[in-house]
């Protein structure tokens, strides 16, 4: 059993209007195309606040903060450890991400865009292999 619930995936993905490859993605790719919609996000919250536009940091870390939240509802949390494991590090992100953008504090969402960069390229590392 897989420690994230493709359906939920799916959903939360569509939920964020992130339509476009969900219909003929599978499940692992799902999860990247969070992974990467998490970390463009981050990176346009990182930009914000180097131009020091808060309305536009707000945007984005709200967006990243809604995409940490989808991959956490997609965790199968009585499957696997691993998921309750990836459960409290994507709390930690949530928490790190309100606080960053209350205390004006670009560090945190470099912090959390190293942890869950981290994260993607394991994920990447086990994409399954096409037999095409």
């Amino acid at each position: 059993m897989h420690s994230y619930d493709s359906q939920k995936a799916v959903s939360q993905y569509r939920q964020l209007g992130l339509q476009g490859e969900v219909s003929n993605a599978s499940p692992h790719r799902l999860i990247q195309m969070l992974f990467e919609g998490l970390l463009q996000q981050l990176d346009l919250a990182s930009a914000a606040f180097d131009r020091k536009d808060i309305a536009a940091r707000g945007e984005h870390l709200g967006r990243a903060i809604a995409i940490v939240e989808g991959l956490r509802d997609s965790l199968n949390l009585e499957v696997a450890e691993l998921a309750r494991q990836l459960d409290s590090l994507y709390e930690y992100c949530t928490l790190s991400l309100l606080n960053a953008n209350k205390n004006q504090n670009p560090d945190q969402v470099r912090e959390v865009r190293q942890l869950l960069w981290v994260l993607k390229t394991g994920w990447d590392a086990i994409a399954p292999v096409d037999n095409a």
